[in-house]
């Protein structure tokens, strides 16, 4: 329960920072940190925490991202809970290789998802505008590749981190990686 705490705790704080770190210049992609504690978590803990924190997440991002505008609101608050959720849900099913000690593939898929995220608010964002058009232009693309190249590369880097966390408060996120070796 500590470490769901721990998890909870660095969400929120890397939803605050990733918000100040300004696009990745000539691409424009975002740096993406919030999702990739999200899909450790749902490697990490069981499908309660998985669901607990998809649903934290979404609302933190729906509470930052949601715009209202004269025709409405562009982004539907509540959206992202369950596109977390889908996505927490691919990434748990990886959790048994997870647990024996696997994390490459792992954070391919984070950034895979995490350009599912972007890719599926730009859809969300074109569609509630109205005329209804879909501009995939380069400049999409690197938005959308971009942010899922990015998570991709540094998630390894807090995957390790929060593993070292893990074990720091007691939990052992990876038990089958002892009984292998």
């Amino acid at each position: 329960m500590i470490f769901f705490l721990v998890l909870l705790a660095s969400m929120f704080l890397s939803v605050v920072v990733q918000h100040f770190i300004g696009p990745i210049q000539p691409f424009g992609a975002r740096v993406m940190l919030m999702p990739i504690i999200m899909f450790y978590g749902a490697l990490a803990m069981p499908v309660w925490g998985m669901l607990a924190l998809a649903f934290a997440g979404g609302l933190m991002w729906d509470a930052l991202c949601t715009q209202q505008t004269k025709a409405g609101f562009e982004v539907a608050l509540g959206w992202s809970v369950l596109l977390y959720a889908a996505l927490g849900a691919i990434m748990s099913g990886f959790r048994p290789l997870f647990q024996r000690g696997r994390w490459e593939i792992h954070c391919l898929l984070s950034g895979l998802c995490t350009s599912a995220i972007v890719f599926a608010e730009f859809v969300m964002i074109s569609v509630r505008r109205q005329p209804l058009t879909f501009v995939f232009n380069q400049e999409v693309w690197w938005r959308i590749g971009g942010a899922g190249l990015i998570a991709a590369l540094i998630s390894p880097l807090f995957f390790f981190f929060l593993n070292y966390l893990a074990l720091l408060v007691g939990y052992d996120p990876q038990p089958e990686r002892k009984a292998g070796h």
